[in-house]
């Protein structure tokens, strides 16, 4: 009975040993009297209790390596501490196991210097604005040299970039002054832009005016134009009338140069200082001027015979 019972806890405790269940995204590293015997994937796997042994169980998802700042000297001689992050992923778990001690330290090392090799040539400058540069270089570095130990560098982040506190203050200052300056810059720009943009205005509304006073003279002539055109039809109309009526009316010379007469002393009242006279009236005058001459004789002529009657 007791027997048994014995057998019974001794196959419970073979197969507690024996039953290894490797989870998902894990391998286990088995080896067979100190040698590597296989790679057990995800699943029920069976070995034999003190002849197999798991030697290392090795994830196959990417994990992260956070590298402690660490001091680098730049080109120009300046200390400055950087944090770098690292991912990376298994591959081929045997080698990750076999080919080198410990594959962490491995690659914080291997990070270490080649991130004081790349910033060695770098100036303080470059390092801020060659933050990919870095990444993509030390990342190629890394994964050279980690592919000999069965895993590959996925990526490689720079997380900070701290300059000594002299430095940053300089730093600041002269981030201050690029920032006065360009604000000075965008000013005058902007007082530049808004006086083009006044006297451009100014320009266009000279213009504006211009046309506007000039289309102003076009039309007030156009209208002084036609105001006289209309005024000179209207006279003529009434000439035409009067000239109608006197060759109705059928008037003889005597009338004609009596009307001429009394128009000339009409225009002769008006402002003119200078009178143009018909050359018929003129003969008008002559005329006038004969009759006036001829009856002067006569009173004097009758004047004379009065006075001799008087005398005898």
């Amino acid at each position: 009975m007791w027997f048994f019972i014995i057998i019974a806890i001794l196959l419970i405790i073979y197969l507690m040993f024996s039953i290894k269940i490797v989870r998902q995204s894990e391998v286990y590293i088995i080896e067979r009297l100190g040698k590597f015997h296989k790679v057990a994937d995800a699943g029920l796997t069976i070995i034999i209790p003190f002849v197999d042994h798991v030697r290392s169980i090795v994830s196959l998802k990417q994990q992260t390596l956070d590298i402690a700042p660490q001091e680098v000297i730049t080109k120009d001689n300046v200390t400055i501490t950087i944090n770098t992050v690292v991912f990376y992923k298994i591959v081929d778990p045997t080698r990750a196991v076999y080919e080198i001690q410990s594959l962490k330290k491995g690659i914080e090392y291997l990070s270490v210097t080649s991130m004081r090799d790349l910033v060695g040539k770098m100036d303080l400058d470059s390092t801020f604005s060659s933050r990919d540069i870095i990444n993509d270089k030390l990342r190629a570095i890394l994964d050279e040299a980690a592919s000999k130990w069965g895993c590959t560098i996925e990526r490689v982040e720079v997380q900070d970039i701290n300059p000594p506190p002299d430095i940053r203050d300089a730093m600041e200052k002269q981030m201050n002054a690029e920032r006065n300056k360009r604000a000075a810059i965008l000013q005058a720009e902007g007082e530049r832009q808004a006086a083009v943009l006044k006297a451009q205005g100014e320009k266009e509304a000279a213009i504006l005016q211009a046309d506007a006073d000039r289309e102003s003279k076009i039309r007030r002539a156009s209208g002084d134009a036609e105001a006289i055109r209309k005024v000179a039809e209207a006279k003529a109309d009434e000439v035409k009338m009067v000239y109608n009526a006197m060759m109705k009316a059928n008037p003889n010379q005597t009338i004609v140069q009596l009307k001429s007469l009394e128009t000339l002393k009409d225009v002769a009242n008006g402002d003119a200082n200078k009178v143009f006279i018909p050359f018929e009236a003129t003969s008008a005058l002559s005329s006038i001027g004969a009759v006036a001459e001829s009856l002067k004789d006569d009173k004097k002529q009758k004047k004379s015979e009065k006075t001799d009657n008087n005398e005898k």
